[in-house]
């Protein structure tokens, strides 16, 4: 990547200042400093101020496991040096990650396509709109993404593919060890983040798993001396996420005596009501949103007018007339009862029974379509409910452009992917679309901050479509059939 850089300097010095101010634009204008934002803060000043991991409540600090320490502990080193709450300087370094990430998708088209993709990658990166929105706001979406790219770029880097030798696992026969490690080490740092980090864990393991199996299958000599690489990687990978997990998990065992590796389904303390009723409930009909904005995250705490409910959330009149009640009644002191919770229980599992397809398929495929294709405007000012074009005229056109972006990039991706079908380790890159892509579809909350740990993968595949045809696999190449063997 250094010599690609150095002999295109004035490229990525241009594109790189473009990435830059227009992140600074975001960071200026639009500052992104939330309510979780504030309580990861409250968690960094207490760690950092009173060295316990935990919240505050009623003036006193109660140790928590709510959420992982990746970015308390980012917080943390920057309040140390700037002052507590005071998030420019979170914001102006995770402009800084987020020009990294910059560079690691570069490096992956590099590696993987040619030295047109990689500037073609680096530039779709530095101008996208909603990376560099979240760059501006004190949430975990930027550096979860650095880490995606950089675990993924070392992926590639030690599953790199003789084709000289016309092996078919698709792994060298003298794998890098620190590569595996560092790669491993980069997949913990993003689990520490979010938990869902882990779900590219299972993305590169699953791949090493079909790479085992296809070199068991092989009829070829020397299948023991290609299996062992694999199985080598994989311990490394795994010894890598575990030095990363084993703090958190032995504090929370020592601590709070529970043994919890990452952090409770819904970010709940022991002592939190977990509202797994109401959460089914919302289930049975949340499909995009804009209802995460108006229902979910006002239960409990606010007021809930049941007009907003769409259509969706009744099955007859006897159950809106039953709903109806149901929010009456939380509508009295605003919070959720465990009495309350069993009885929207009983509603979700009536709904459920009477249309099990639309609870286990049709709405987990409309909330990932949402996911991914919605204008990602949720930091801006803009109208959730821009389709009814009765924002404001300069918020609309601002939906309207971030959705024509969004829509550009997917399109750009799906091109390339199908340019890119005999490129050496598209299996793990579309197992990790295919994996995450399923999992956001059991949420109820479908918020499309969720898929951008996929931009990566999305940008390295959009900038196949900019790669030159001669650097593309020849499909009369007597390799292609090995790189294509490799999945």
């Amino acid at each position: 990547m250094r010599e690609l850089v150095r002999s295109n300097a004035r490229f990525f010095l241009l594109a790189g200042l473009a990435g830059l101010g227009l992140r600074i634009f975001f960071v200026l204008l639009f500052p992104g400093v939330v309510d979780d934002s504030r309580f990861y803060g409250d968690i960094a000043k207490n760690w950092l101020q009173h060295g316990i991991y935990g919240v505050t409540n009623s003036g006193q600090i109660v140790p928590t496991l709510s959420r992982l320490p990746g970015y308390p502990a980012f917080l943390a080193a920057i309040f140390a040096i700037f002052g507590a709450d005071n998030f420019r300087p979170v914001l102006l370094v995770q402009v800084l990650f987020d020009l990294g990430t910059c560079f690691l998708t570069a490096d992956l088209a590099r590696r993987l396509l040619s030295a047109r993709a990689a500037k073609a990658a680096f530039v779709l990166t530095a101008i996208c709109l909603f990376l560099a929105n979240y760059a501006a706001a004190a949430l975990t979406e930027t550096l979860e993404i650095f880490f995606t790219a950089l675990a993924v770029d070392l992926a590639v880097c030690g599953l790199r593919f003789d084709v000289g030798n016309a092996a078919t696992t698709g792994v060298a026969q003298k794998p890098r060890l620190a590569v595996w490690l560092g790669c491993g080490l980069a997949v913990g740092a993003g689990i520490l983040l979010r938990p869902d980090g882990g779900i590219l864990l299972a993305a590169i393991g699953g791949y090493l798993l079909i790479l085992t199996y296809r070199a068991l299958r092989s009829k070829a000599s020397g299948t023991l001396a290609t299996l062992g690489p694999i199985l080598l990687a994989g311990a490394l990978l795994a010894a890598g996420v575990t030095v990363m997990l084993a703090p958190w998990t032995l504090r929370n065992l020592i601590t709070l005596h529970r043994f919890e590796p990452l952090a409770p389904r819904y970010a709940n303390d022991s002592d939190e009501l977990v509202m797994t009723g109401f959460n089914r409930w919302v289930k049975t009909w949340m499909a995009d949103y804009v209802s995460v904005q108006e229902i979910y995250w006002n239960v409990p705490g606010s007021a809930i007018d049941v007009t907003r409910l769409p259509g969706r959330a009744f099955d007859s009149a006897q159950q809106r007339e039953e709903t109806t009640a149901l929010f009456a009644e939380y509508n009295n002191d605003h919070e959720m009862s465990r009495e309350l919770d069993v009885r929207f229980a009983a509603l979700a599992a009536t709904r459920v029974r009477n249309a099990p397809f639309r609870y286990y398929v049709w709405l987990p495929v409309v909330r990932i379509v949402d996911m991914w294709l919605r204008p990602r405007t949720e930091l801006l000012p803009s109208d959730p409910r821009w389709w009814e074009f009765n924002d404001d005229g300069r918020w609309l056109a601002v939906s309207i452009v971030f959705g024509l972006f969004n829509l550009a990039y997917v399109g750009m991706a799906a091109a390339g992917l199908m340019r890119a079908r005999e490129i050496f380790g598209i299996g793990l890159f579309v197992l990790f679309l295919l994996l995450r892509s399923l999992f956001l579809g059991t949420l109820e909350n479908p918020e499309p901050r969720y898929t951008l740990e996929c931009y990566p993968v999305v940008i390295l595949l959009a900038s196949a479509v900019f790669s030159r045809l001669d650097k593309l696999p020849n499909p009369g190449h007597p390799n292609v059939k090995s790189r294509i063997q490799t999945f």
